[in-house]
């Protein structure tokens, strides 16, 4: 069955050619009430990408995402890998408030909110419009030969489009190390930290392929989340829309003359300008429904209100919609996927406030010494050994550390040189310790013992063990 000429458009992408080359989008410089705001969002979150891994709370970094030593702080919060099931629920969180946002609102996270599509329009693109000139001059330019103006527009636009990759590969990996041992590895020189190095210049190669020639494309062939709007949009989800009611009338699009009575000769508010087409960063035609490559930028919805306002036509041909409200008049209203979505929200959101207010600071470990039973001493006492681990998740060292027995009477000696124990900040203390019991106060053969961890005799942690003494046959 072959697809009706207007719906050639869903067989393909639109940024390649029916020979599958690349077909390059050349956008027009957006403009308009939307674009500014969208320039305000954009401004504040390229500040808060940068500022993030540099900001600490508590002397915590503020987002940082070490997956090699497993440790994550998010919002100044750290997670250890003992923490792993908090950060989870977090990550769920977030996927659940995506997709949330998603079904009501379309793809507007990518559009307004993706650093990809920030750093892309917002610093690279405005960069090329600024060297290579807007949509028209920057097709001639293309087609150019390669003058000396074009190899010193292209050599310029291209070194620039380098460091600015060199400097986020850095921002980029003060998320994944801290941003302590960035700035560390800088004063000490490139050299000094040779894996680093190559780690930074791979980062820098993946950031200028992506921004330099990648562009557009990992929205619509990489980006596994535009996948998800097949399944996650519906016809109540507000979307950037073209209304066709409106646009199409009955005899369809025509191109504008003046005083001509378009209602009367059937035909739409749509005058067929493409301006629409020109300005989509993803080369799509906006009129032809919601599609994959759209990514909610809302640059279409600014042009056509410039066209509709220069023709004295009403504005909002193109505008934030959905199809029902287009097709049937119907105003959004939550629907009961969304409330379903809101409730699973809620709970969840409740359920890490609560594990965060019962998470401690320290984190108390007791295990018995694999392959060792207990030891019969002099005086009737028995005698377990036990390895310790203490995990101090605060930015302040952990000083003067002793170790109490709650109920039982009982000693704790702790095989250590040091009078003073610490426990470093962000850091771990190990070691031994024996429990020593008078045999009379031990109830069978296992006995569950709860140890008391104080610091300078205030109480930071409890955990428990197993200890083992004789068996009785009584």
């Amino acid at each position: 069955m072959e697809t009706p000429e207007n719906e050639t458009f869903r067989d393909s992408i639109g940024t390649v050619t029916k020979e599958g080359n690349r077909a390059w989008v050349f956008p027009k410089k957006p403009s308009g009430k939307l674009y500014e705001y969208r320039k305000v969002v954009s401004y504040f979150l390229l500040v808060f990408f940068i500022a993030s891994p540099f900001i600490k709370i508590n002397g915590n970094q503020f987002l940082m995402f070490n997956i090699l030593e497993r440790r994550f702080n998010i919002f100044g919060f750290p997670f250890w890998p003992q923490d792993f099931h908090l950060f989870v629920i977090s990550m769920i969180i977030g996927v659940i408030a995506i997709t949330l946002f998603t079904v009501a609102f379309g793809r507007i996270f990518c559009g307004w909110i993706c650093p990809q599509t920030i750093f892309m329009e917002m610093v690279f693109r405005r960069i090329e419009y600024w060297i290579d000139g807007d949509r028209g001059a920057q097709m001639r330019l293309d087609k150019q030969a390669w003058n000396s103006e074009k190899i010193r527009k292209r050599s310029l636009k291209w070194f620039i489009f380098l460091i600015i990759s060199f400097v986020i590969a850095n921002v980029f990996l003060a998320y994944l190390i801290g941003s302590d041992k960035v700035i560390q590895y800088i004063t000490d020189g490139p050299f000094q930290h040779i894996n680093t190095l190559i780690s930074l210049l791979i980062f820098t190669a993946v950031f200028y392929f992506v921004f330099a020639w990648f562009r557009e494309q990992v929205c619509i062939i990489a980006c596994p989340y535009g996948r998800l709007q097949g399944v996650l949009l519906d016809t109540k989800s507000i979307v950037v829309a073209y209304d066709h009611k409106r646009g199409e009338a009955e005899n369809g699009r025509k191109k504008f003359r003046k005083n001509e009575d378009r209602e009367s000769l059937g035909h739409g508010d749509c005058i067929d300008c493409f301006q629409c087409v020109n300005v989509c960063p993803t080369g799509i035609d906006i009129r032809n429904g919601t599609q994959l490559e759209c990514v909610n930028c809302t640059a279409c919805i600014d042009e056509c209100d410039h066209i509709m306002e220069s023709i004295n036509l009403p504005k909002g041909l193109i505008r934030y919609a959905s199809e029902d409200e287009i097709a049937k008049k119907e105003k959004f209203k939550l629907t009961a996927r969304m409330k379903g979505y809101i409730a699973v929200l809620f709970i969840l959101i409740g359920i890490l406030t609560g594990m965060l207010f019962l998470r401690n600071d320290v984190e108390a470990r007791v295990l018995r010494l694999p392959g060792q039973l207990y030891e019969h001493k002099q005086g009737d006492i028995i005698s377990n050994v036990f390895t310790y681990k203490l995990i101090n998740k605060t930015s302040n060292n952990i000083e003067h550390i002793n170790f109490k027995l709650r109920k039982y009477k009982g000693e704790i000696k702790l095989v250590s040189s040091k009078e003073n124990i610490i426990v470093p900040q962000q850091g771990m203390a190990e070691g031994t310790l024996f429990i020593e019991i008078d045999k009379k106060d031990l109830k069978g053969d296992k006995n569950k013992l709860m140890i008391e961890v104080y610091s300078n005799d205030k109480l930071i942690e409890t955990t428990t063990v197993n200890f083992l003494g004789p068996r009785s046959f009584n």
